[in-house]
């Protein structure tokens, strides 16, 4: 087995955060679904990561008690981060765990595109992890900037663009259906 579906950021936090929209969730709850069930079926191991801000006192503090999966995600994983970068990699022990199994292909999903999950694909890029960006099966929700609103399909499809072919292969979840035992 030389791959590894990380699951980032998929907790209970975020519906407490003001931004969470149940409206802007679209289809990414089926795709995460649908990525976790074929890695499930394929023999890949799904390596959770949660994100923790001690002692903030918000919703990513663990003595709030979010930290746990997202109703509905809650499969059990072979390996669980906890992490207070961004990245899923600088101070969790990822990078050392996946080695030691011969893990050289990482499919990255999860909580927020932009944000844990893009910067985990460059880190892993960086690292010489073949990247597998499942974009459908990643979450973000709207931006504001001066002024101006991004939606989180806007921010989807720059994530995309500014990965693909740079840091990682940028692919559907079907995709991976026909691939998966090249990607095994």
């Amino acid at each position: 087995m030389s791959s590894a579906l990380l699951l980032i950021d998929v907790q209970a936090s975020f519906p407490q955060r003001p931004y969470w929209n149940p409206q802007e969730l679209g289809r990414w709850p089926e795709a995460q679904r649908e990525l976790v069930d074929l890695a499930k079926a394929s023999g890949i191991p799904l390596v959770r990561i949660f994100h923790l801000a001690p002692g903030s006192g918000g919703a990513f503090d663990p003595d709030k008690g979010f930290v746990k999966p997202l109703p509905g995600f809650e499969d059990p994983a072979v390996a669980t981060f906890y992490k207070t970068a961004h990245n899923a990699f600088t101070d969790t022990g990822l990078d050392r765990w996946l080695r030691g199994r011969g893990i050289t292909t990482l499919w990255i999903s999860g909580i927020r595109t932009e944000q844990c999950c893009e910067t985990t694909a460059r880190v892993g890029a960086d690292l010489g992890y073949d990247v597998v960006f499942v974009a459908e099966a990643t979450l973000t929700f709207s931006m504001s900037r001066a002024g101006r609103v991004f939606s989180a399909a806007e921010i989807r499809e720059r994530t995309e663009l500014v990965l693909d072919g740079r840091f990682a292969r940028v692919v559907p979840v079907s995709a991976l259906h026909n691939e998966r035992c090249e990607l095994a």
